[in-house]
């Protein structure tokens, strides 16, 4: 009989579990949950695996990544384990261990190492600045090639390698067998899910939070293509000028009802959050308030005098590229959607 590890759940409580060790197994959490069948019971064999400190297992498995956090398995646990932070803690920890940086768990467990990351991204912004001798146009050109460096480079040098990993633990070690051309033909339903995440529809009452979520991707992702490849800041363009306040104020609606939410504490969803989840759409939040406001003032005129404006926006954009996209709360974006398609292959 494999020993029990009991050091896993204080290693998990780091990156934000509660007392999971209260679940006595006694399946309400699989009862209540819409996403569970026959086959996937969702959250309880996560719960057993924590409890157990089966580590090689819950690397190995999907199930942390098909759970969308409807909160119906907390709400109605008799024990107060909290299952549905269980699943996002474990989500945390799972990133950390897809990164072969290691920072993505030094940056979830330790709040002063992500405040200090931060503060010296924001103070090697201005260095830059002063080294340009505020020269907007020095600055505001650089600012657009790094959206461009950093975009690739993140991908190719972090992310990638990370979702071979993440391949490798799901697929490859347990010794799944897949035919080539299911890789192919399963890619379309990594696209889907990609720009929709669907499957947070199966859960019950679910929908606006759905909806928000989509609008949010829809918005974040236009904002992107309209910064990055359309040059918005530099664009003469109606269409393009329009665009760009259309898909920030979308941002911006959409985040504030979201921090809304973290600070009534009304959801399930919004009880516990942590560091991470704050940052993540406090950020996402700046970044479409500081392109708005960057985009509105180079209309009127008055840029040029208030070059403070476009230094803000690119603190928030360094902060954001280099720390939250590789190693925040939005990985989970991306190995969300992969693993909607690792599913699909295993199916196979």
């Amino acid at each position: 009989m494999a020993a029990i590890n009991t050091d896993f759940g204080k290693k998990l409580s780091k990156f934000g579990a509660f007392d999971f060790n209260a679940c006595y197994n006694c399946g309400t959490c699989t009862a209540v949950c819409s996403l569970s069948t026959e086959e996937d019971s969702f959250p309880r064999e996560m719960l057993r695996f924590s409890v157990l400190g089966m580590e090689e297992d819950i690397k190995s498995s999907l199930k942390p990544w098909l759970c969308y956090y409807c909160g119906q398995c907390s709400t109605y646990c008799p024990q107060e384990a909290n299952p549905a932070e269980l699943m996002m803690s474990l989500r945390r920890w799972l990133t950390s261990a897809y990164d072969w940086t290691r920072l993505s768990g030094l940056l979830y467990r330790s709040l002063p190492a992500t405040i200090t990351a931060m503060v010296l991204l924001a103070a090697a912004v201005i260095g830059f600045a002063m080294a340009k001798k505020f020269d907007l146009e020095s600055i505001m050109h650089t600012g657009h090639l790094f959206e461009m460096i950093a975009i690739a480079s993140v991908f190719a040098i972090i992310l990638l390698p990370n979702i071979i990993r993440m391949w490798w633990l799901i697929i490859l070690k347990p010794g799944i067998k897949v035919p080539l051309r299911k890789y192919a033909t399963g890619l379309w339903d990594l696209i889907v899910h990609m720009f929709t995440q669907k499957r947070a529809l199966d859960c019950d009452d679910n929908r606006f939070r759905w909806f928000e979520h989509f609008i949010l991707v829809i918005g974040y992702l236009g904002l992107l293509f309209t910064t990055v490849f359309l040059n918005w800041f530099s664009s003469e363009s109606i269409f393009v000028i329009v665009l760009g306040y259309v898909v920030s104020i979308v941002i911006f609606a959409i985040t504030i009802d979201f921090v809304y939410d973290r600070i009534k504490k009304t959801k399930e969803i919004s009880k516990y959050s942590q560091p991470s989840d704050w940052m993540f759409v406090i950020w996402l939040f700046l970044m479409g308030i500081s392109a708005f406001a960057v985009r509105l003032f180079i209309d009127i005129g008055i840029l040029e005098s208030n070059i403070w404006l476009y230094l803000v926006h690119m603190i928030i954009l360094v902060q954001w590229a280099l720390i939250i996209v590789p190693f925040g709360k939005w990985t989970h974006f991306l190995y969300r959607s992969f693993a909607m398609y690792f599913q699909k292959l295993k199916e196979s």
